[in-house]
């Protein structure tokens, strides 16, 4: 436990929890202290000025990373006859119909994201209290009940990442490797903050954007000043 001590005690030096990073130096500060043995995921927190207890303050949608997530990604898609075809062309590790419906309900789910063509819903919707849980649910809001499996496919694994906000009105996700250099990862930040942004809801009132910070896996977290984020 020693070790892990001073392992976090020497990731936090120089860096004032109290300051306001811009995003330059944040990502160079990050990157300098996730030392840990593998490669380490940058992660992205926003806190938004929502309720999403309310239906008009959710906010949701998918954003495609411009340089990937730096995370191997297994996609299965529900689909049938060319579809099912189209889906094992672009890449996708599991597809099936209703023998795909029994293995999930089986309570095996080795993929990581779900694509569903519209017509498979109907079966599709039973599995809710299984993949609900799990942010894995096919939605047309995010382009996951679709027609385009092949597209749908290629994007999962090219970088599109589903953000959902939480209960507590923060919405989070992995925007990459420490191993990425600097300016991959400011990219991908603020693609991801961009489309957060986009998202925002009619129900929202006041401040949207409260405080953004950015961590590595194993680090600590850089509170981020959101004007810094601009794509412009």
């Amino acid at each position: 436990m020693a070790k892990i001590a001073k392992r976090v005690q020497k990731s936090r030096e120089g860096i004032d929890p109290a300051k306001i990073y811009g995003l330059t130096e944040a990502v160079s500060l990050v990157k300098e202290r996730a030392t840990a043995k593998f490669d380490e995921t940058i992660e992205v927190a926003m806190n938004l000025g929502v309720d999403p207890r309310h239906a008009d303050q959710m906010v949701r949608g998918v954003v495609n990373l411009p340089n990937g997530t730096g995370r191997s990604v297994r996609v299965a898609v529900f689909a049938r006859g060319a579809k099912a075809d189209e889906a094992k062309a672009a890449g996708a590790d599991v597809v099936g119909a209703e023998e795909l419906v029994e293995i999930v309900q089986g309570g095996k789910i080795d993929f990581d994201r779900c694509i569903a063509t519209p017509d498979m819903m109907p079966l599709v919707g039973r599995l809710g209290k299984v993949l609900g849980p799990r942010g894995m649910m096919p939605n047309p809001k995010v382009g996951t009940v679709t027609m385009d499996v092949g597209g749908a496919v290629k994007a999962s694994k090219g970088g599109a990442v589903e953000f959902r906000v939480e209960k507590a009105g923060i919405v989070h996700a992995g925007v990459g490797k420490a191993s990425f250099d600097a300016k991959a990862l400011e990219e991908n930040i603020r693609a991801f903050a961009d489309a957060v942004i986009k998202a925002k809801p009619t129900g929202a009132k006041g401040n949207y954007v409260k405080r953004v910070a950015i961590s590595s896996t194993m680090g600590p977290g850089l509170k981020i000043d959101p004007a810094t984020l601009s794509v412009a």
